[in-house]
């Protein structure tokens, strides 16, 4: 689907984008309507296939794994609040 858009440049920003244009030896029309493209790239395909669902899926889950410490930890506020009091009492521990 396309549109027309019609719109006005200042001088200097026209001269800028005819002379690049002209270099190119595109249309001035086509290189105004590649940088304003070039701004906002295309949005990703809602509608997947069957295949696609898979391919997305798959891609999605290789994010997936496992991350081994070295020791149990635990996630509450307080083990956090005493792992930071720790760290920073001893600011040169790991050098």
């Amino acid at each position: 689907m396309q549109q027309t858009l019609i719109l006005q440049l200042d001088d200097r920003v026209f001269a800028v984008i005819q002379q690049q244009a002209e270099n190119l030896g595109i249309p001035l029309e086509e290189f105004a309507a590649s940088l304003l493209a070039q701004q906002f790239p295309p949005m990703p395909q809602q509608d997947l296939t069957g295949m696609g669902k898979s391919r997305a899926k798959a891609n999605f889950e290789r994010h997936f794994g496992r991350l081994h410490l070295g020791s149990a930890i635990s996630l509450d506020n307080e083990s956090i609040d005493e792992d930071l009091a720790q760290e920073y009492s001893n600011p040169h521990g790991d050098l």
